[in-house]
């Protein structure tokens, strides 16, 4: 691809994903995301196969079509208020915005789509263009897909995402686990409130919660290898009403990660085993609920590596880089059970995307866009037929 088609590709990209930026909609409910996306494809001439709505599947047939091949980007936006100056482009929307990357996404993965289309001849292998729903939340949009049969004739997934934990200009991914699995729980202390000025009088369920958290981290840091990932966080706890209250009843709600089905069970076990131990010992009740989430995302040695050498031959052997393992999680990870493949970092640390994903202020260096393109279209075309 000549370098003025590729910057090309970029500017039109980048067009939209500003237009996207402005109307994002949260998971599940990208319904005008739907629309925007299905104008696009049907301008490409492009097929679009019967899948939920509003996920969207675009389609084109190779010229040789003995392989398919499919390319994701995730499509919905965060419930948080945008902050900061986006020259012109901030969300439109209340209490929602694009402060992960998926706006890129899309956009990357139509220029793909753009070039392919306009190429057609080029392309051996059939391509299937997936604009997946509610990444964000659990059950995923990928689950809902891949139940829908979206992944029946394929023979290999890739996805990449714009990551903020690698420096801009380089691309990478591991050739095995990478992210880890999360899992949502949620604990119900139930006790027996009363005065503050008389505690010896109740059972104080906020108390006991203390102990509960303190053991928590003592499964991480105490109970499991030290060389293998693990993380257990509380992020809220309700209970009481005033300060001089103490409560009947505390709830907590935290996550759970972990690269391995082991470790997995481990601690879901332990959580069970330690809150039941420490409400027993100060005679409170307990309610334990494990939320299932996404399971560890592992890629395939095999495609990992192909992806490896398409990085170095396109971009430079300096560009790629071999990662280690985030803990945070992703649903392309529910693909990667069923069919080889692999998930991408592209790289945009810097002072343009200087916040972490999720924060208010979270921006895109649009600069890497051209590389982003570049990938997914080189991944098709090197793509062997047999």
């Amino acid at each position: 691809m000549k370098l003025n088609q590729l910057r090309s590709l970029s500017e039109w990209s980048i067009v939209h994903r500003r237009l996207l930026h402005q109307q994002p909609e949260i998971s599940g409910k990208e319904y005008k995301t739907h629309e925007y996306i299905k104008k696009i494809i049907k301008d490409l001439n492009l097929k679009i196969l019967d899948y939920p709505y509003p996920s969207l599947i675009a389609y084109l047939p190779g010229t040789v079509g003995n392989k398919t091949i499919a390319l994701r980007a995730d499509i919905d936006a965060l419930p948080i208020q945008e902050e900061g100056d986006k020259d012109g482009y901030m969300s439109q929307i209340p209490g929602v915005s694009h402060v992960c990357g998926h706006d890129g996404h899309i956009a990357i993965l139509l220029a793909a789509a753009k070039w392919m289309s306009e190429n057609r001849g080029l392309i051996e292998p059939n391509v299937k263009f997936i604009f997946q729903s509610a990444e964000e939340i659990t059950p995923s949009g990928a689950q809902e897909l891949i139940q829908a049969g979206i992944l029946n004739d394929v023979d290999a997934i890739f996805g990449i995402h714009l990551w903020q934990g690698l420096e801009k200009g380089k691309i990478g991914l591991n050739y095995g686990p990478m992210m880890a699995s999360v899992d949502d729980f949620e604990v119900t202390i139930e006790a027996n409130g009363g005065h503050g000025s008389m505690p010896h009088e109740t059972i104080d369920p906020i108390y006991i919660a203390s102990h509960i958290i303190q053991s928590f981290q003592a499964i991480t840091s105490r109970q499991i290898n030290p060389m293998e990932p693990a993380v257990i966080s509380i992020g809220k706890i309700i209970g009481g009403t005033n300060y001089n209250i103490i409560p009947s009843t505390v709830r907590m709600l935290g996550t759970m990660r972990t690269v391995t089905p082991e470790t997995h069970r481990f601690i879901q076990e332990r959580i069970e085993q330690q809150v039941a131990g420490i409400c027993s010992t100060f005679s409170a009740t307990h309610k334990v609920d494990i939320i299932k989430g996404t399971p560890p995302l592992i890629n395939d040695e095999e495609q990992s590596r192909y992806v490896e050498q398409v990085i170095k031959s396109y971009m430079g052997e300096e560009a790629f880089a071999l990662m280690g393992i985030t803990m945070a999680a992703e649903d392309f990870s529910f693909y990667l059970q069923e069919k080889p493949g692999a998930f991408i970092f592209v790289g945009i640390k810097g002072e343009k995307s200087r916040f972490p994903h999720h924060h208010a202020k979270f921006d895109l260096d649009e600069e890497v866009f051209e590389s982003a393109i570049q990938l997914f279209i080189n991944i098709v075309l090197d793509y062997p037929s047999n």
